[in-house]
């Protein structure tokens, strides 16, 4: 019969048992410090997302206050243009008012120029009458 010697295992030295035990503890805390890393992260997007939800409903606040002060300057300059033609209006009938106006004060002088020569020629005429008839009243 033949003796088969065993299958050899490899047995740990004690100088490696150490090692696996640092490279175990390694990657724990490299699975603790990506947890971390992750957890952080999830808190900074739920901050910023706060963020973006505050600035959305302040946008939307601002757009509303935008709208309704397009909405209020538009009646401004809409009432605006029809006094602007109200006061343009105002101003032609002034002008024309005061032209006529002239014309009236010219026609006037001219007629109390030619009333003030008739009086004057019918005085003339009447006290040149009343010298040829020698004062005498008819």
């Amino acid at each position: 019969m033949t003796y088969d010697a065993p299958a050899r295992r490899r047995l740990a030295w004690p100088s490696e048992a150490p090692t696996m035990t640092l490279q175990g503890a390694a990657l724990q805390n490299y699975n603790n410090e990506l947890v971390m890393y992750i957890e952080e992260l999830c808190q900074k997007r739920g901050e910023l997302y706060q963020q973006i939800q505050q600035e959305e409903e302040e946008k939307e606040r601002l757009q509303g206050e935008v709208r309704q002060l397009t909405e209020k300057l538009t009646c401004v300059d809409e009432s605006l243009q029809l006094k602007i033609a109200s006061l343009n209006d105002l101003d032609r009938t002034i002008a024309e008012t005061e032209a006529a106006y002239l014309k009236i004060l010219e026609s006037s002088q001219t007629l109390l120029n030619v009333l003030k020569r008739e009086a004057g020629n019918l005085a003339k005429a009447t006290a040149s009458e009343q010298k040829s008839s020698g004062g005498k009243e008819s």
